[in-house]
């Protein structure tokens, strides 16, 4: 019961798992007040139209953002912070947004996704069985079992005396 009462994350994956059904059925409005009243009590934005695979899982989800065209695969887990986002609406030749298109990332089958990292773009994949880590940008796709992470800063050890 505590996992049901305590995790906002689950609770954000439950609503969503229920607003993308009404999505899906061209339902109106209500999927995205769902979300959004969602997003009001625990910190997670997920858009209604976001595709997500079983065995999804957010921990300290606060500042989660997953857009409307993303892809989740199964076993995915992601972190607090992290921006699943796009990086703009293409325009038509009149400068006119143009909407529907994908904007939004892919994320495969068994993917770690660590604290504050931010993923861009709807041609970017990534790859199976990859670890993202902190703090990182990415705009373009990572092949399966990869490692993503910056270089650590060299600590800046001083004493006080």
């Amino acid at each position: 019961m505590e996992v049901v009462m305590a995790y906002p994350g689950l609770y954000a994956v439950t609503i969503h798992r229920l607003a993308h059904i009404l999505y899906k059925l061209k339902v109106p409005i209500v999927p995205r007040v769902m979300s959004e009243l969602a997003h009001s009590k625990t910190g997670i934005d997920i858009h209604p139209g976001a595709t997500i695979g079983e065995r999804f899982f957010i921990d300290h989800g606060t500042g989660v953002v997953i857009g409307e065209t993303t892809v989740i695969g199964r076993n995915v887990r992601l972190y607090q912070g992290v921006t699943l986002g796009g990086l703009s609406f293409d325009k038509d030749a009149n400068g006119a947004l143009v909407k529907g298109l994908k904007r939004h990332p892919n994320i495969e089958d068994n993917v770690v996704i660590y604290a504050n990292a931010t993923i861009l773009g709807g041609n970017t994949t990534i790859g199976h069985d990859s670890e993202i880590g902190g703090n990182v940008w990415i705009k373009e796709s990572v092949p399966p079992y990869s490692r993503v992470y910056n270089k650590p800063p060299a600590p800046v050890i001083k004493t006080i005396v």
